[in-house]
């Protein structure tokens, strides 16, 4: 066989296979993201001009959440928090606005200490979407409602599925739910 004959076999076989191994790399790429970020994967999609674009946000997310240093939470510091939420859910009876925004705060305050930054609430979303996918829409849906509660514009029910939705993902955050990497030596 002459060169010409055999490169004209062996460039287009080298093309397919990178083909095929970049199908695959994005086939398991995009199963791994499913997997992670659960409903949150869906709604990033949704969001994007493009599933790839989406799965480019979702793997800069993770790049920076290993970057953040997220640690469990001390017994004490867990003890002082499930205190803390008990006052907060037993103010809820005579003021329903109040402790709806105090269990904002206090979910802010865990996330703080578990190492999340809090200044955005975008991009809290967006850390907390790394471990935590399948309680965010708790969260979008608690602080939703807090924010009409500050206007006083929520009816009691809506605050109280607020102080559910809040519960939801405090008691993740609280039991180090979705184990971080950066357990204690």
């Amino acid at each position: 066989m002459s060169t010409g004959t055999l490169l004209a076999i062996i460039i287009p076989a080298v093309v397919i296979l990178a083909l095929i191994a970049v199908g695959i790399y994005l086939a398991v790429r995009r199963r791994r993201l499913r997997e992670r970020f659960g409903p949150e994967y869906e709604r990033t999609v949704e969001g994007s001009d493009s599933r790839l674009a989406a799965e480019r946000k979702l793997s800069a997310r993770e790049k920076r959440h290993d970057e953040l240093d997220i640690k469990p939470l001390p017994d004490e510091a867990r003890n002082r928090y499930a205190r803390q939420w008990r006052d907060v859910q037993n103010d809820f009876v005579d003021h329903p606005e109040g402790a709806v925004h105090d269990a904002d705060i206090l979910v802010a305050a865990l996330m703080h200490e578990r190492g999340y930054p809090t200044e955005n609430f975008t991009q809290r979303l967006e850390d907390l979407s790394v471990e935590h996918g399948r309680t965010l829409e708790h969260y979008r849906a608690a602080h939703e409602v807090n924010e009409l509660g500050m206007r006083h514009k929520a009816s009691t029910e809506q605050l109280r599925g607020a102080m559910v939705h809040y519960r939801a993902l405090f008691n993740e955050l609280l039991s180090n739910g979705g184990q971080t990497r950066h357990a204690p030596a």
